[in-house]
């Protein structure tokens, strides 16, 4: 098969997030100018560059009550910062809630159920007990193509782990099992790794 976007795909439902799989989930936190903190799962994220430290997501949608765009990279062009919360496979109903579509005055925390703890470089919350959280500041917003796509980049000023996770000095994801998203409303978990050394290693 084969097919160009904008001719359409004549399937059920769209593949292009099937195709792109697995995706990590940035479970990102922010704060409105109000003080009112808002929570929200983008699995369209990933790090992107290491020296120094830095990460990006991007939204694709616009709310009735935020012209243009959503809470999330609303309140992250107000204050500058934000942070990613890693999702891991025990959190993914409380997870699911924050990805509802709620008024922006709605605190996705309290919603959830959720504890917060008050991150140390930037002012915004983070999920307490996430296996990682990485507190960002705000390097720029860039707009994509398409009515409501932007990128958010930030660089990590901060990097929360937990310590059960820390195993003989490396970060071991099989102590917390990310979750990662695929296509359509499908999940899966890491469960098992294996290594690879490079040619030239």
């Amino acid at each position: 098969m084969f097919y160009r976007p904008e001719d359409g795909h004549g399937l059920p439902h769209n593949p292009f997030n099937a195709i792109i799989t697995p995706r990590p989930i940035g479970w990102i936190s922010s704060r409105d100018a109000q003080g009112r903190d808002n929570l929200a799962p983008y699995s369209f994220f990933n790090g992107v560059a290491y020296t120094p430290p830095q990460v990006m997501f991007s939204s694709t949608g616009a709310k009735d009550d935020q012209p243009g765009t959503k809470d999330s990279v609303s309140n992250i062009a107000a204050s500058g910062v934000f942070c990613v919360n890693v999702v891991e496979s025990a959190m993914r109903d409380v997870m699911n809630v924050t990805s509802g579509t709620y008024a922006n005055d709605v605190d996705e925390f309290e919603r959830a159920g959720l504890e917060r703890e008050d991150c140390r470089t930037i002012a915004c919350s983070r999920v307490a007990g996430a296996p990682a959280a990485l507190e960002c500041k705000l390097t720029r917003i860039v707009d994509l193509p398409g009515e409501f796509n932007k990128v958010v980049f930030g660089e990590v000023t901060g990097i929360h782990l937990r310590d059960d996770c820390l195993r003989d000095g490396i970060f071991d994801v099989l102590a917390f099992n990310p979750l990662a998203r695929l296509g359509y409303r499908d999940y899966a978990v890491v469960t098992e790794l294996f290594s690879l050394a490079r040619p030239d290693d």
